[in-house]
């Protein structure tokens, strides 16, 4: 043992400048990552306070935005995903929007979440022709971003889940969209998934701070789409 230690201390007699100055470099970045990080959750709380509502009070507006989520194994949507829906199900019944874009992950043939949030909403009546797909919404920045780009949404009606509603709110105002939010609570009763989800808001925020400061495009763009237009125009 004292020979172990003897290594060892020698070792770092040799190392202390290095040891030393990355220890300082570990705890400026932490403090750095610290700052930033609630910094960036501020600002995400500043940019959608006054833009967020019940759904019996939130303003009309011509699109309901809906963003995606988990998809299950047989190609429904998980209950996060489906209270979402359930939502802007009845912002369409109501007369509050006027068409649903869905915007989530098709990674690849076997995974196709803006497909499955059709389906679920065709199921329960909403006509197939005032819901637009977007296939390419992989992140919430660029869910917003192709809104705005992609399918020249000016104006819509954010549904997600509550913790997470600031942030898409706040990024689609920021990215050109005159955005509200209403957000889900019935899945609150799935209470580690919830809680999960809700503790990785933080680092999003972060996330979302440095999207918008790079100015980035999404991960995929292409040509404007007319989906939204057509689907406002029909009857």
């Amino acid at each position: 043992m004292r020979g172990r230690f003897g290594v060892l201390k020698r070792w770092y007699a040799r190392r202390r400048p290095i040891v030393r100055r990355t220890l300082v470099a570990l705890v400026i970045g932490a403090v750095l990552l610290t700052g930033g990080t609630l910094a960036s959750v501020r600002w995400i709380r500043d940019a959608a306070d006054g833009h967020i509502y019940s759904e019996a009070a939130v303003p009309d507006a011509p699109v309901a935005l809906v963003l995606g989520t988990k998809v299950d194994t047989d190609g429904t949507p998980s209950p996060f995903l489906a209270a979402r829906l359930e939502i802007a199900r009845r912002l369409f019944v109501s007369g509050k929007v006027r068409a649903i874009l869905v915007s989530g992950d098709n990674m690849n043939a076997d995974y196709n979440e803006p497909a499955a949030m059709q389906g679920w909403l065709v199921d329960r009546g909403v006509p197939a022709r005032k819901v637009v797909l977007d296939h390419a919404g992989f992140d919430t920045y660029d869910s917003c971003a192709r809104a705005e780009r992609i399918f020249g949404v000016r104006r819509a009606t954010v549904v997600t889940q509550s913790f997470h509603l600031p942030r898409a709110v706040a990024l689609c105002r920021r990215l050109g969209i005159d955005a509200t939010g209403v957000g889900d609570e019935t899945a609150r009763r799935y209470a580690q998934t919830w809680r999960v989800s809700s503790s990785r808001e933080n680092g999003a925020c972060l996330k979302a701070a440095l999207d918008l400061l790079s100015g980035r495009d999404p991960a995929h763009l292409g040509r404007r789409e007319t989906g939204v237009d057509d689907a406002l125009r029909a009857a």
